[in-house]
């Protein structure tokens, strides 16, 4: 059988449920394992950093992973590295988050935690997909590194923030903005780089506008049913939802298993 690399998302792809009732269904993982005794190359695709999406990597025994929107690399169990944010960029929009009386937080190490000045990113937030822990007088000018970044602001009021016209963001949640990678593209490019893999012989699966930089190139796009219209309109095939066997059913009509 050809072999072929295949790249996953992570939540409303391999996870169904959502946050709060997170669950892999079992016939994914009935065709994960098939795919690897296929001699198939696995990897996950996600936004995640790499140290919040490493415990997916070993529920199913991946080996491989563009994590942090397509700047964080794993390869083989290794990280290879994080290419952060534009710590220019990040520093003039912080400037503007305290001028427009916005809280603000940071993550500046790979970890599930972020860091904010105040109480006032998680009372405004009350967020539970990581954790927010305060230093007093958090200063953005003497970090050296960062990852990410998150505004709290509700819709539209991001539009006043004009440094985002020059940094990749998205709101995935009603209460605050993630400041982030958003290429996953540029992720796969690189594993398939590394192993001197053509594009066409690539397969991306996804749901969501995160996941449209893999969905611009040349290798085979799979959208999950419960894909945005945006993502499905790129597609060459779109597939059942998330929990109704959308990535079995996906890997038998592409003959994979």
């Amino acid at each position: 059988m050809r072999r072929r690399y295949l790249f996953f998302d992570i939540d409303g792809t391999l996870k169904a449920g959502g946050y709060d009732n997170a669950y892999i269904p079992e016939s994914t993982c009935r065709a994960i394992e098939m795919l690897r005794a296929n001699g198939h190359f696995l990897a996950i695709a996600t936004g995640r950093s790499e140290a919040m999406a490493r415990h997916y990597m070993r529920e199913l025994g991946f080996e491989n992973m563009v994590s942090d929107g397509g700047y964080g690399l794993t390869i083989e169990g290794r990280l290879v590295g994080i290419e952060p944010l534009d710590r220019e960029l990040v520093v003039q929009l912080i400037a503007e988050c305290q001028k427009l009386d916005m809280p603000w937080a940071l993550q500046i190490d790979n970890s599930d935690t972020r860091v904010a000045p105040d109480e006032r990113f998680e009372e405004f937030t009350h967020d539970v997909y990581m954790k927010t822990r305060v230093v007093s007088g958090l200063d953005v000018k003497a970090c050296d590194t960062i990852y990410k970044a998150y505004v709290a602001c509700l819709s539209p009021d991001e539009r006043r923030l004009k440094s985002l016209e020059r940094l990749p963001w998205c709101r995935f949640l009603d209460e605050y903005i993630f400041v982030e990678p958003a290429d996953k593209g540029h992720g796969v490019r690189r594993v398939l780089d590394h192993f001197g893999a053509r594009e066409e012989d690539a397969i991306v699966f996804g749901d969501g506008i995160n996941d449209l930089s893999m969905f611009t190139q040349r290798w085979t796009k799979v959208a999950m049913g419960n894909a945005c219209e945006e993502l499905k309109a790129c597609a060459d095939y779109i597939t059942t939802d998330v929990d109704k066997d959308g990535i079995w059913n996906a890997c038998k009509e592409l003959k994979l298993i």
